[in-house]
């Protein structure tokens, strides 16, 4: 049975994502808003993109107040709170709510460190190790590789985030690298951790979401690496995806608690 979720001071979901030009991720985008609308019913679910493709967030504001919301609370389907959480997505709310006098809103948190997150990031590294017979030991390592921010406090989330996954799964070698924006970078990890003289075996775990250039982009980092060290097996894991764990955590950052009202 589907255990009900109070939405005070809500009676209608914006989820909004980054966007993406690939359609094998925008289309992971929308599989996850209806996941997400699913657990929430009935309270309507409008799923838009900050970038890149429609609907747009004035878009989907307009259809669910035609829809009859006067109440919305905007999901942002964020990794870690940074520009686009700080900045970018409540400027562009904030222009949309003064086309509708009468609707508020509230903002939700990034997903971050959530339980049900943690808990997906450390079942696909399982995932990940059971499908190439990786027996977990002392020549096993975990690097785990975000995106990417200029946010000291991004960085900082995904640090931490790979330490927590890299405990629960008994990791007993462990880092964290980035594919942009920030330092260490993936292939100067790689390097690193494929030249200890213990290692055999890398697990490489993109924190990401989606399917999407990005996503082959780290799967090709990791080849180079895979050439410049033969002696060391390199396994790149899967991402988030549009997983019940995911809408999951967005409902508990939404509805845990009391939102805040913005106007």
């Amino acid at each position: 049975m589907k255990e009900s979720v109070a939405t005070p001071q809500s009676d209608a979901v914006l989820l909004v994502g980054h966007g993406t030009r690939d359609p094998a991720g925008t289309e992971e985008f929308f599989q996850l808003a209806s996941v997400l609308a699913e657990r929430l019913a009935p309270l309507p679910v409008e799923g838009c993109l900050l970038e890149f493709q429609h609907p747009t967030i004035p878009e989907a504001w307009r259809t669910l107040v035609r829809r009859g919301a006067k109440q919305i609370r905007v999901a942002p389907l964020l990794l870690f709170a940074a520009g686009h959480a700080r900045s970018d997505i409540p400027d562009a709310v904030a222009a949309s709510a003064t086309e509708t006098p009468g609707v508020c809103y509230s903002q939700s948190a990034p997903l971050s460190r959530a339980p049900t997150i943690i808990k997906l990031l450390s079942s696909r590294i399982k995932q990940a190790a059971d499908r190439e017979a990786i027996q977990v030991d002392e020549s096993v390592a975990l690097v785990m590789v975000g995106r990417g921010s200029y946010d000291p406090c991004a960085k900082a989330d995904m640090r931490v985030l790979g330490e927590i996954v890299a405990r629960r799964c008994e990791m007993p070698h462990h880092a964290v690298g980035f594919y942009a924006m920030a330092e260490p970078k993936l292939p100067d990890v790689l390097d690193e951790v494929a030249g200890r003289s213990e290692i055999r075996t890398v697990i490489v775990q993109p924190h990401l979401l989606f399917q999407g250039r990005l996503y082959d982009a780290i799967a090709d980092q990791v080849a180079e690496a895979s050439k410049r060290h033969p002696h060391v097996r390199f396994v790149v894991a899967d991402y988030l995806g549009p997983t019940a764990e995911v809408a999951e955590a967005l409902v508990r950052r939404g509805f845990a608690s009391m939102p805040q009202s913005l106007t």
